[in-house]
């Protein structure tokens, strides 16, 4: 847990309150490691605190609040932080990425106590620990087979990355696309290129790892960002114009003018990372006239957690979404033998013996 602005994150035991109306319990298996999570440690996202961060996870439900109608206690399902309501002016109007309700529950009421202090989870998910609790909206059910561990990357950075390549930037076959940042999500977005059928895909960082990472993950083309000119290469790979497509995964301002720079005349600018509100962004009016460029922001990569979660299961089951080279280490929660106090243990639950591990994307300084 989180309990002051940039310091480091703490283990504790809590105790967690009952699922109340709509509401689950869920004991997390697994768990992403988004570049969001530090926005939020840092104080770039603003956040209530004490808090439990972490937005992307998969696990098993343990109990139902009144009202839950959808699940059942022992269904595996992947986390969402955003829990559409599905009757609002954005749900209706088919993006229910832009929920006016939908991450309400985050700032609702605490949803338990650290040491008698009332605690909150980060993006009403709360990933980071062993046990959550959640609105039955935020579950998504996946078939018990498929492992829970990379389910927990569907959580976040696989649709937020693949849709905002399908869904937002709507790559067609034959395009070419250009990626900054490859992080968790930006490598997501290599593949969804890949998916896509894009001809051209460079993938941009500053980082020679994460290069190589990324022509596992499908990019044809790199280049490093501190040593070489990305406009360059993409000029020169794409006979002087510029790429269709130009994806910013990094959440800076410098970054989104250098993707408007890579993008072609007439070509789309999708921003998907997550930037500071103070962070402004500089293009030239005379540009936006006379090069016919546009550029939009990408919300979740304008996923509904209903509808793409389930694809991008199906996907992975078929080969065609490789959720194994989006991770690049694995950790184990280190508590001490410490464990979860709540409903579970009140009403007579056995914690497990051994924490589960969880998946790290890869996403650190250059991700969401």
């Amino acid at each position: 847990m989180l309990r002051e602005v940039g310091a480091p994150l703490v283990v504790e035991d809590v105790e967690l309150a009952p699922p109340g109306e709509g509401m689950v319990a869920v004991r997390m298996a697994a768990t992403g490691v988004c570049h969001t999570d530090l926005s939020v440690r840092d104080g770039t996202i603003p956040q209530s605190l004490p808090a439990v961060l972490g937005h992307e996870g998969a696990g098993t439900v343990t109990e139902l609040g009144p009202g839950v109608t959808t699940l059942a206690v022992g269904d595996h399902v992947v986390l969402s932080w955003m829990a559409p309501c599905r009757r609002c002016f954005f749900c209706l109007a088919g993006q229910p990425e832009l929920c006016e309700h939908g991450i309400d529950h985050a700032f609702a009421a605490p949803y338990g106590t650290a040491n008698g202090d009332p605690l909150w989870c980060a993006l009403g998910t709360g990933t980071f620990a062993e046990a959550t609790v959640v609105p039955e909206s935020a579950t998504i059910r996946i078939e018990p087979d498929f492992p829970l561990e990379m389910a927990a990357l569907l959580g976040c950075a696989v649709v937020t990355g693949v849709g905002a390549v399908v869904n937002t930037a709507g790559v067609s076959p034959g395009e070419t696309v250009a990626v900054i940042g490859c992080g968790g999500v930006g490598l997501a977005a290599v593949q969804g290129a890949r998916l896509a059928g894009a001809t051209v895909i460079l993938a941009i960082d500053r980082i020679a790892a994460k290069l190589d990472l990324a022509i596992a993950n499908g990019a044809t083309h790199t280049v490093g960002a501190s040593a070489d000119d990305p406009v360059a290469t993409a000029r020169e790979i794409t006979a002087g114009r510029g790429v269709d497509h130009a994806l910013e995964v990094v959440g800076l301002s410098s970054t989104v003018e250098q993707a408007y720079a890579l993008a072609r005349r007439g070509g789309t600018v999708t921003v998907v990372g997550a930037g500071a509100g103070d962070d402004v962004v500089s293009i030239p009016a005379m540009s936006l006239l006379a090069d016919a460029k546009r550029v939009q922001g990408s919300v979740y990569g304008g996923t509904d957690p209903a509808r793409d979660i389930p694809r991008a299961v199906t996907l992975a089951r078929t080969g065609a979404l490789d959720l194994e080279r989006l991770v690049t280490r694995r950790s184990a929660l280190r508590r001490d033998q410490r464990r979860v106090r709540g409903h579970e243990r009140r009403r007579g639950r056995p914690d497990p013996d051994r924490v589960p591990p969880t998946s790290d994307e890869a996403s650190e300084r250059s991700g969401e």
